[in-house]
Parts: C-alpha cells; structure tokens; sequence
C-alpha cells in the first residue's frame, strides 16, 4: 500500500511498471539496460480515488492520460531503474496530492467605492486627452 494521503492509499496492484532503455547519460549501460520506467495508473477504474478526487486528476494530467483513463509517467531521469521507479511513483503521488486538495469557491463582490471614484476619474482623463487631440474649429469673424 502507498500512503497518499490520510484517506487516500493505493495499491501496488493499481499500478503497472514497465521498463525500457533510456536516452541520455549513462555510457554503455544505456544500450544493456532498461533503466527508465513507464508507470501506468488506470484513473477511472481505480477504487481508491472518489469521484471529485478523479475528476480534478484527470484535469491535472492533461496530455499524459489516455482516452481510455491511463495515466503515463515516463521516468528516465536517473541512471538506476530503482531510482526512476522511485521517482514515477513520487510523481504519481504528486499528482493525487494536488488533486485531493479542494479548491476554494469563487465568492462574487461587488467594486468597492474607490475603485469605482478611480476608475471614473480615469476616463475623465483619457477622455481629456482625446479631446485636445481633435482639430480646432473655425471660429466665425
């Protein structure tokens, strides 16, 4: 069990690692070893997560979750397979932190006075402006 949050722990079983050889540094290593990992975690059908939870997960991948609900972390940055499995799973968890978090409701108000004085003065200036650039007009003698 991974231990998101309070509420929220996955199984190991949720989650399927596969590895394959990474680019980058590492010398020969790199063509003999399949270092870097690709987690997948099925969003929609995990039972770990609640609806409002998967719902703003879902948000928060963007491009990395498939049509069918599979989140894809590639993980390559280190040179040791161990690291990057350790570093895909941090990022999951990440992830699931970011969207365990409620975001707060969007109370409407009203512009205060001064903002309402400040804005008014300020098109009584631009519209000063404008009028001085106009043309004169012809007086009659």
């Amino acid at each position: 069990m991974i231990q998101i949050t309070r509420s929220i722990a996955i199984n190991e079983n949720e989650l399927q690692l596969q590895f394959i050889r990474a680019s980058g540094p590492g010398g020969q290593n790199v063509n003999k070893v399949a270092t870097a990992v690709q987690l997948r975690f099925n969003v929609f059908r995990s039972p770990s997560l609640n609806d409002d939870v998967r719902k703003r997960l879902i948000r928060l991948c963007g491009k990395r979750i498939t049509e069918s609900g599979i989140l894809i972390i590639d993980a390559r940055r280190c040179r040791t397979q161990e690291r990057n499995r350790a570093d895909a799973i941090s990022r999951l968890c990440d992830l699931i932190r970011k969207a365990a978090i409620k975001p707060k409701l969007r109370k409407d108000t009203k512009p205060t006075l001064a903002s309402k004085v400040h804005r008014a003065e300020s098109k009584h200036r631009h519209s000063k402006a404008k009028q001085l650039r106009r043309s004169v007009s012809q007086f009659d003698e």
